[in-house]
Parts: structure tokens; sequence; C-alpha cells
């Protein structure tokens, strides 16, 4: 199944149990490239939200053999193509969490690019000898055909799910819940206020700074520590 930015769909409980999904983002071309500065914000601004998203998020389900240096792609190329260590520094620090929409975080980035062409007189000149390629995303979801029929065995499956569970219910079901919400909160929300302090805890994990191996040891900590101590 194929799954776009727009859609606003939820994991829907099948008989009161959580149906586990997978997923994997398809990487696709948008045709837009930048090679200075000026280049950069002008596709910033015109491209697609769903390369914005893709720029934030997908690296956290490409394979890496090391820690990613910057969060975001658009700090990593202003890094490594124009040395600009300032902007760089300031694009890396914007969290996409904190923003309830793409067009947010979108504006965001135009702000803090305006804010450094205006600082300096060079950098409008520079240019890079790698292009900035814009890449937009879509994402293949993936069904096992598996459930979890309660929220201790949630707790006693999290170590297992692979990072492509772990994305789709965590982060990507951010942007699709019209509550901004992830997969498993939704789902323990409707036991009603006997989850509180565990949905509390869950809402104070931030996905983005961090691997989605870190992630999943978090979350698994968290519901242990709520639902298996002590059983």
């Amino acid at each position: 199944m194929l799954s776009d930015l727009h859609s606003k769909e939820t994991v829907t409980a099948e008989n009161g149990n959580f149906p586990l999904r997978d997923c994997a983002l398809i990487a696709i071309a948008t045709g837009v490239r930048a090679m200075t500065l000026n280049e950069l914000r002008d596709g910033v601004q015109h491209v697609p939200p769903a390369s914005i998203y893709h720029h934030f998020w997908a690296g956290l389900l490409e394979p890496r053999f090391e820690e990613r240096e910057y969060s975001n792609d658009f700090a990593a190329w202003v890094h490594h193509g124009l040395h600009d260590e300032v902007l760089a520094e300031r694009l890396a620090l914007v969290n996409p969490t904190e923003f309830d929409a793409i067009e947010d975080l979108r504006q965001v980035l135009l702000d803090i690019i305006d804010e450094r062409l205006d600082e300096s007189e060079r950098l409008p000149w520079l240019v890079a000898i790698n292009p900035f390629e814009f890449i937009r995303t879509q994402t293949v979801v993936f069904d096992p055909r598996a459930c979890i029929d309660t929220p201790k065995a949630l707790a006693r499956i999290m170590p297992t799910l692979s990072t492509g569970s772990i994305f789709y219910h965590f982060i990507d079901a951010r942007r699709r819940s019209p509550t901004g919400s992830d997969d498993f909160s939704e789902w323990l929300g409707v036991y009603g206020d006997c989850y509180a302090d565990l949905l509390q805890r869950l809402a104070n994990i931030d996905p983005y700074f961090g691997s989605l191996i870190d992630l999943r040891l978090r979350l698994a900590a968290t519901l242990t520590d709520c639902l298996l101590d002590g059983v």
C-alpha cells in the first residue's frame, strides 16, 4: 500500500487489537536542484511538502555505517557544499516534531536562510561543487497480518519490532493522525485514564534526535517500566 503526505488515516484497531504495520520510504526525484544558497532557498520555497518531509526524516530509515553528522539534509549540504558552519548549525537545530504542519516547518527554514543571507555578503556568491538534489518521499506500507491484543503484549514485542515499524507507528503516524499523535498512544488512549502516565511518558519521547534503534530502546524501556515491571 502506498501512502502520501496528504493522507490522514490512522491505524484502526481490529476487534480491539493493534494491527502492526511495517514500511519503507521510496525516494523520488523532483527535478529541482541547487548549487547556491539562493537556489536552495528557492527550492525550499517551491518543492512539495513531501520533499521537506524527506530531507528531515528519510535519513532515519537509510542504512548507515556511522552516525549522522547533521540531523537533516539541508544542514549537511550547507556544511559540506558551502562550508558555512553558522548556517549549518542553525539548520541542524531545527526539530520537525515542534511543528504541526510541514508549511510551518518550511517557513522556519526560509526565515533562517534569509537571515543568514542578510548577514553575509559573500555567501550568495558561493557555488557548491555538488548540487543539492531535492527528493520527495512516498511511503510503502506492508501488512504482516500481525496484531497485538493487549498493552502488555506491546511491551513484550517492542524490542523485536523492525525499524520500519517503529518509524511507521511512532513517527509517520504523527503526520497521518488528525491529533498529531503516534499510533501506540492512539491505541492506548482507548483504555481510558488507566494508562495516563504511560501516555505522558510516550509524549515526552522526541523521535528526531537519534537513530531508530535508539528510539526502539527508549520505547521498550518506557513500556517495560510502566507495564511489565513487577509482573
